[in-house]
């Protein structure tokens, strides 16, 4: 299975998002901030309605419910969803997502650390 990123249950979102992950100071925790713009989902022909944030690969699922649309004079142009990892364990299972979905999407990976 290609690891793909869905806000309607069974349709994959093919919009790339921006993705922000930042890190704990123990490495235990982080937050990963996914923004998309014109996304599939907001389309004014599309009839599915956004259910959650949903990381789909061949281990299962993460699921995040914190989803935010972004409007500009009154239309949907945007979405933002955060997934937050409270161990170590959903730390590294969000990274092998991300390593996956970069893989499937051919985005590269940019440190801001010095």
């Amino acid at each position: 299975m290609t690891a793909q990123i869905q806000f309607s249950r069974g349709i994959p979102e093919e919009e790339v998002p921006d993705v922000r992950v930042t890190r704990g100071k123990s490495g235990e925790s982080g937050t990963a901030t996914f923004y998309f713009e014109n996304p599939k989902i907001l389309a004014p022909d599309y009839n599915e309605d956004i259910t959650g944030c949903y990381l789909i690969d061949e281990e299962g699922e993460i699921v995040t419910r914190e989803v935010k649309a972004k409007f500009i004079n009154g239309q949907a142009s945007g979405v933002e969803a955060v997934v937050i990892m409270e161990s170590l364990e959903e730390w590294d299972r969000f990274m092998r997502f991300m390593e996956r979905y970069a893989e499937a999407n051919g985005l590269g990976f940019t440190s801001t650390q010095k």
